[in-house]
């Protein structure tokens, strides 16, 4: 038989355990003595007495009687309070128990200290009717607090009681309604969202557009741009154009294209000399192209006043002109010179001069014929005799022939049929070249 005893965890007192306890194997018919507890008073190099359980087996005793004693013993002066997990083992094994019995009651063991077996904590009857009655002493706090409040329930106001009534339910009333409004809140609060996508969407649309807009609107301010430079060149040759324009009709084609000189001793057309001088000697060459030049002058005065002339034509031809007469089957008169084999004489030249002196004369005639003043022709003609006289003169004036004449006669004569073609092209100018 052991001598494992165990105490109330309340007073320390040893238990007497019931049948369930027998069955562990536990003996407590043997008093508890400290003496005799071989975990408390015993090294552990003591030699067991004889008749006990082997080395090992006392020694896992040893161990679980010092993994059980986590507490002090009750002769130690410690003072506790109940614990329903801390036990003391008292006592030792039997010699004659088996390591069956001994694993059967270190299990039972562990389940009432871990709390997990059906059995309750030791404890001793005088304990346990103290524990009654503060149980019952609790129940009865407990009651009488019951018994207050609802008193305190019973005392309240009908009024109050109704007003809390009338409160709850304008409460409930204000949680359905705001219910409600969270619903349709929730509802406003998608349909935003749906919206806010749509708009999300329509301002990712406009600012494609915009970006659009915006290189069309640099494209069309680069043609613009270009444009404006067009047009500005286009107004600078406007201008250009204009002034040239206000030059020319200030200018006078005529006066332009013939120019006469009559204020030297040689009288000039176009830079052609008419007529030369012992000291100012002048080739034929020379003189024949002023004969075109004057040629070709009283052919388009005569053709811008309207007049045809009746004996003669006149053909310019630079230095080959000529004139031709109307009535002798087209005969030619050479209006130029130059010596040598082949060239005209002196009598075919003084006949074209008398000539080109007749249409002259007939040029002058038909521009006295209108009403408005005629031509101011200062140089008296006699075209038949081939005389030319300047203003004033008494005399007959000079021959135009150069055959049986002077240098210095004859192109004084020319100089003044260059005056008389110089006062035509004045007159023309100023009655068919006004604007």
């Amino acid at each position: 038989m052991s001598l494992l005893r165990f105490f109330c965890q309340r007073c320390y007192q040893p238990l007497r355990l019931t049948q369930s306890g027998k069955a562990l194997g536990l003996d407590t018919s043997q008093e508890p003595a400290a003496s005799k507890l071989p975990s408390a008073h015993q090294e552990r190099g003591d030699a067991p007495e004889e008749g006990s359980t082997p080395a090992a087996v006392e020694a896992d005793v040893e161990e679980l009687q010092n993994g059980a004693s986590g507490r002090a013993h009750p002769g130690d002066g410690g003072v506790s309070g109940p614990c329903s997990s801390i036990f003391t083992l008292l006592g030792r094994l039997s010699s004659g128990r088996t390591l069956h019995s001994i694993q059967l009651s270190v299990q039972g063991t562990f389940d009432i200290i871990s709390g997990e077996g059906d059995r309750d904590q030791p404890l001793c009857q005088d304990c346990t009717d103290n524990l009654l009655e503060h149980l019952d002493t609790q129940l009865m706090t407990s009651e009488s607090d019951v018994q207050a409040y609802k008193r305190r329930l019973e005392g309240v106001d009908e009024d109050r009681r109704e007003a809390l009534q009338e409160e709850l339910k304008d409460a409930e009333l204000e949680e359905a309604r705001l219910a409600r409004e969270l619903e349709e809140t929730e509802k406003n609060r998608e349909r935003a969202a749906a919206a806010l996508e749509a708009a999300e969407a329509e301002t990712e649309l406009l600012e494609q557009q915009e970006r659009q807009y915006q290189r069309d609107y640099s494209r069309l301010l680069w043609q613009q741009l270009d444009l404006s430079d067009e047009l500005q060149s286009v107004e600078n040759q406007l201008r250009y154009a204009q002034a040239q324009l206000a030059w020319l009709e200030k200018t006078n084609a005529w006066r332009a294209t013939f120019e006469i000189r009559d204020d030297g001793p040689l009288a000039s057309i176009n830079n052609f000399r008419l007529g030369c001088l012992p000291a100012v000697p002048v080739g034929w060459g020379e003189i024949s192209a002023a004969w075109g030049q004057a040629a070709l002058l009283l052919l388009a005065l005569s053709r811008k006043a309207g007049l045809q002339f009746r004996r003669f034509r006149l053909v310019p031809c630079g230095t080959r002109s000529r004139l031709q007469h109307l009535s002798k089957d087209s005969v030619e008169l050479p209006l130029f010179f130059h010596q040598g084999r082949g060239g005209p004489s002196y009598g075919e030249f003084d006949r074209a001069m008398l000539a080109f002196l007749d249409c002259m004369q007939q040029f002058k005639e038909e521009a006295e014929r209108g009403e408005e003043p005629g031509v101011c022709m200062p140089c008296r003609m006699h075209a038949r005799r081939g005389l030319i006289a300047e203003p004033g003169a008494s005399g007959e004036g000079y021959s135009i022939r150069s055959e049986s004449n002077t240098e210095e006669r004859w192109s004084e004569a020319l100089r003044l049929v260059l005056t008389n073609l110089k006062c035509s092209l004045d007159w023309v100018c100023s009655r068919y070249c006004q604007k």
